[in-house]
């Protein structure tokens, strides 16, 4: 049994519960939640960053971060199947970087508006993680990823990267990047159409909203 360290709230750690869902690792994975919040303890002890994910495998391993769980996700439910095998492994891992990248400016911009009055904020360093965040936003909804039914059937580790993204930016940021992406928009509501692990595992804070 492999232990999946996480919070309720976190983007990263819903990249994992999504891809040990899509990946039938339900007997084989068992979610344990973790205070991210809490400056000892339990998660600090098993990952000195006492960050999430955090894999507990039976042998006393311990794997994160989040490229890296899915990487052993895939690689537990036999390989290739939500990072290709094939020559497309590059762009495919590129993309969930990308995505990756639009979750690490939001919450830097958060980080900066949550713990400062706003007389304090440093304004250029939010407009500078905002200018990533819609950027990268952009040259999603100009080139949008294949949703998992054009593929596969299952979604890959940029899929899963990408639709977490927008989750958190509807989380956090009160889904803004909805206004000037309709195609990422339609891929969103094809994504969560797709996989009902989607839905199964928003964030408490969004299911109070809907």
């Amino acid at each position: 049994m492999v232990i999946l360290r996480t919070s309720p709230t976190s983007p990263y750690g819903r990249k994992a519960r999504i891809a040990a869902a899509v990946l039938g690792l339900h007997e084989q994975v068992k979610v344990d939640w973790a205070d991210t919040r809490a400056s000892e303890g339990s998660l600090y002890e098993q990952n000195p960053l006492a960050k999430v994910p955090t894999l507990l495998l039976e042998n006393g391993d311990i794997v994160y971060d989040s490229r890296v769980a899915l990487e052993l996700l895939d690689t537990l439910a036999g390989g290739g199947k939500i990072i290709p095998a094939d020559d497309s492994r590059i762009s495919v891992l590129t993309k969930q970087a990308m995505a990756d990248g639009i979750t690490d400016a939001a919450i830097q911009a958060q980080i900066e508006t949550r713990n400062h009055p706003e007389e304090h904020w440093n304004r250029t360093w939010i407009d500078r993680q905002q200018g990533k965040v819609d950027h990268t936003l952009k040259a999603f909804n100009d080139r949008p990823l294949p949703t998992p039914s054009e593929t596969n059937g299952i979604p890959d580790c940029a899929q899963i990267a990408l639709a977490c993204s927008l989750g958190y930016l509807d989380l956090r940021a009160n889904g803004e990047w909805r206004q000037n992406n309709p195609k990422l928009v339609r891929w969103h509501d094809a994504f969560v159409a797709q996989v009902p692990a989607y839905n199964e595992t928003q964030a408490p804070e969004m299911l109070e909203r809907s």
